[in-house]
């Protein structure tokens, strides 16, 4: 037989080889992506069972839904909300003025937290922090921080402080030092090794290595992740406000129960307004911060 002819006998047996191979793996994955499918199909309806989902409940009563949305769109007189806006935001003094008290509950909270887990991620990291004692019981710490609900640490202390502002910053404060703290510690942990090495190096102490080693590395990540943070925990302090703990939210919650409708949409309004315009000069903040960084 000719060597070219035996050549592209061969040749054609590898690829078919080859071929017969990689169906066979695919086939194999087709059924692991199967059999994946069938387990997460299963464990959603087994979820469902035991919270007691009942989807006919939800498609029987999905109308009321929408007609309480439009109710909150509708004055007293029956008309749209948006043909009379003096009617509409008629307490506008007063709600701007809760509106103001809400964010500044937020940013004095998120200042507070943020310090405190500006402090701490430091310890809880790996890199600068050798004790395994110490670094797991800070880390203990932002757990237990970030695991108990901000509606939870607002009644406690709203029980200790009576109402007011004042619970309110430190609920949102305890919540984002454990928030901040976990995220903060992770940027330290994945920053260049060789920076800390060459200040220990020099026999700089633990505070030298933190500041000419770490901090430069780690600032910039550090303040958009702040920022960000600032901007949930606006949303944050009017929720917690239901319970008394200052701001708007304790307003809103009012005329969602004496069904105050118009009143409920003038303040959904001002709150997405308000989050609106933060979330747009956080994230202009934020990224002239990253950009001068990168440059």
């Amino acid at each position: 037989m000719p060597v070219g002819r035996l050549s592209s006998q061969l040749a054609s047996a590898d690829v078919g080889h080859l071929a017969a191979a990689y169906d066979r793996a695919m086939a194999a994955r087709r059924a692991r992506t199967m059999l994946a499918a069938i387990a997460l199909v299963l464990a959603i309806l087994l979820a469902g069972i035991a919270a007691e989902v009942r989807p006919a409940v939800l498609f029987t009563h999905i109308g009321n839904f929408g007609s309480y949305f439009d109710a909150i769109l509708k004055l007293d007189s029956g008309a749209r909300v948006w043909t009379s806006p003096a009617d509409w935001f008629w307490n506008l003094a007063t709600w701007l003025r809760l509106m103001a008290e809400t964010v500044l509950i937020a940013y004095v909270g998120t200042l507070a937290g943020g310090a405190a887990a500006f402090v701490l991620s430091f310890v809880a990291s790996r890199n600068l922090t050798r004790s395994a004692m110490l670094r797991g019981a800070t880390k203990r710490l932002l757990e237990f921080s970030r695991t108990v609900p901000e509606l939870v640490f607002a009644l406690i202390f709203v029980v200790a402080f009576g109402l007011g502002p004042v619970p309110g910053v430190l609920a949102i404060a305890v919540h984002t030092m454990g928030t901040l703290g976990k995220l903060f510690a992770e940027v330290i942990e994945n920053i260049d090794a060789k920076p800390l090495e060459g200040v220990a190096a020099a026999g700089g102490s633990w505070l030298h290595r933190v500041r000419f080693a770490a901090l430069p590395q780690v600032l910039s990540n550090f303040a958009s992740y702040g920022l960000l943070r600032f901007e949930i925990n606006v949303r944050g302090a009017a929720v917690i406000g239901f319970v008394g703990a200052g701001g708007i939210g304790q307003t809103l919650l009012e005329a969602i129960r004496k069904f105050y409708y118009s009143d409920v949409s003038a303040l959904l309004v001002l709150m997405i307004l308000t989050v609106m315009m933060i979330d747009y000069g956080t994230e202009k903040l934020r990224h002239r911060m990253l950009g001068e960084s990168a440059r």
